[in-house]
Parts: C-alpha cells; sequence; structure tokens
C-alpha cells in the first residue's frame, strides 16, 4: 500500500519544525527515528499513534529536546531548539512523561510550584506573578481543593491533574505529554483528555499527545501523524488517517470503522490480525508532512 501523507510546507519562522530527524539511543545501537521531518501544527491538538516501538515516544522526546538527534535539526519560532538556554525553553515548551512518580512529602501546591522555575532566577523569591500562575493552575484544573494534600495521597487521576498543572503553570505556548491517559479509568481519561482540548481551544496551546487508544486519538486529535519503523506512514485529519487500509498499514490488523451517527465520531473497532503478506509497508526514508496551522 502507499503510504498518505501531506507535501512540505514552506519554511517558515513560526512553529515547531523537525527536519531530516535520525535518532538513535546510543552509538552502535539501532536506528529509532529515521531520517524523518515534520510540521507540527500550530495552535492545534496533534496526536502520535503506532504500535509499540514504532519511534512515536522518541519523536516527542526528541522534538522536547529531551533526545538529542544523530543528525538533523528542530526549530521553534525560527530558532534552533539546541542554542537556546535552559530556560529559554522551558519558558517555551512543557513535557510530561507517562512514567511520573508521586513525590513523598510534597503538597500539590509545592508541586504546582515547580512548573515556575523557569521563570525564576537562582535564590529568587516567589513573586506575585508566580503565586497567581500557581492559582490560576490549581483552579484550571479543578484541583484547587486539594492544594494542601499530599501528592502521594492521591487517586491515579488527581495526581495526574496535579502534573497538568505543574505544566500550566510554566506558562508555555506549547504542551507535549506522553500518553497522558495510561492506567486511567474512562471517565478520567475523558476528565484529561476534556480539560487537554480546553486549553487548546482556550488558551491556544499547541499540544502534541502520545496516545495508545485509537479512538481516544480519533476524538481528540485535530492531526494524527502514524508511525511504524521509526517512520511516518501516515498524517492528516483523523478521518483521512481512520481507515482501515491505513490501520492495516501501521498496526498489521483488520478493522471496521464506524460512524456514530448522533456526533459525527468514527471509531475503530479492531476485528483481529491482518495477514503479514498484506501489511507490508514501503516508507520513504524521509517523509516531510505539511500541516495546517503551521
Amino acid at each position: 500500500m502507499k503510504h498518505t501523507h501531506k507535501q512540505p510546507a514552506p519554511a517558515t519562522e513560526a512553529g515547531l519544525h523537525g527536519r531530516r530527524l535520525t535518532v538513535r539511543y546510543n552509538p552502535g545501537q539501532p536506528v529509532v527515528i529515521d531520517g524523518q521531518s515534520i510540521d507540527i501544527p500550530t495552535g492545534r491538538i496533534t496526536v502520535l499513534i503506532g504500535p509499540n516501538g514504532s519511534g512515536k515516544s522518541t519523536l516527542l522526546k526528541t522534538l522536547a529536546r529531551q533526545l538529542a538527534p544523530e543528525s538533523g535539526d528542530v526549530h521553534m519560532d525560527g530558532r534552533d531548539i539546541a542554542t537556546l538556554s535552559r530556560r529559554a525553553f522551558a519558558r517555551r515548551l512543557g513535557i510530561l512523561f507517562q512514567e511520573n512518580a508521586a513525590p513523598h512529602g510534597v503538597t500539590v501546591e509545592e508541586l504546582v510550584a515547580h512548573g515556575r522555575y523557569a521563570h525564576q532566577r537562582l535564590f529568587d523569591a516567589f513573586t506575585d506573578e508566580d503565586r497567581a500562575a500557581v492559582d490560576v493552575a490549581l483552579e484550571r484544573t479543578g484541583i484547587a481543593p486539594l492544594r494542601q494534600h499530599w501528592v502521594a495521597s492521591l487517586s491515579a487521576g488527581q495526581r495526574q491533574l496535579t502534573w497538568i498543572a505543574m505544566a500550566l503553570a510554566q506558562e508555555t505556548g506549547y504542551l507535549f505529554l506522553d500518553e497522558p491517559t495510561t492506567f486511567l479509568d474512562l471517565a478520567h481519561q475523558f476528565e484529561i483528555m476534556d480539560l487537554l482540548r480546553a486549553l487548546n481551544r482556550e488558551l491556544g496551546k499547541t499540544l502534541v499527545l502520545v496516545v495508545h487508544d485509537l479512538n481516544l486519538a480519533v476524538r481528540y486529535a485535530d492531526f494524527i501523524f502514524a508511525l511504524r519503523d521509526g517512520r511516518i506512514a501516515a498524517s492528516g485529519p483523523p478521518s483521512e488517517v481512520l481507515s482501515p487500509a491505513i490501520l492495516r498499514q501501521v498496526f498489521d490488523v483488520e478493522a471496521r470503522i464506524i460512524r456514530d451517527a448522533a456526533t459525527g465520531l468514527c471509531f475503530c473497532l479492531p476485528v483481529g490480525k491482518a495477514d503479514a503478506t498484506e501489511a507490508g509497508i514501503a516508507i520513504p526514508r524521509e517523509s516531510r508532512i505539511a500541516t495546517k496551522g503551521s
């Protein structure tokens, strides 16, 4: 099957762009991201999907400067992110990982206040502006009543809201989250995803998420990148990416796509593993994707 992606967007100063990224964790180890280029839609919710080991979390970390590419570069609003100081970068982009541990001896308010470190100099006192940012983050995430509770005593959903509040207090234009709903029940999954959509729609934050659940991805994404074997196999709006052919190509599964007449939303119903001979893919080494809003 021929892969599906958009044509490259013209280079612009604004936005986040990765070019010809090749990433491996250590010299001599296998390549995890293989010469890929990507334009993140500004002011939108972008979701990265793909099977385990496809490189989606690695790509997220590379765009967020958690991993340095072996080759290629990432530019944010016209600046190579490698040239930005740690604090300057932290004032622009926040990232949360799924493996965040619940710290002991720390209250909700204290953890959220850590989000202000990028706006303070060494030995600076907490300012009224810092306190206001923390208060706004606590209120917007709905955890203000828990501000004096120990983080370790919270439920999984409450802890995730606390971490998001910390990132919100950071006051960045970009927010990345790696599988933000992992280990949460269905109600808390919707609570987290509804909150993230509100941050995008009301505050204009550019969100990039790694999401394991395809139906959550389709429900909340404005744009999807599907990865397989370290390369971008398909990209586009959810209605274009969620197709039986692409799901077979990326995940090796046969699936039916069902449209709900009441909401207009599409849902994926997996029905079995695809025949390996029919699921082969040929993805060019250089995949550069243009997106609306870049």
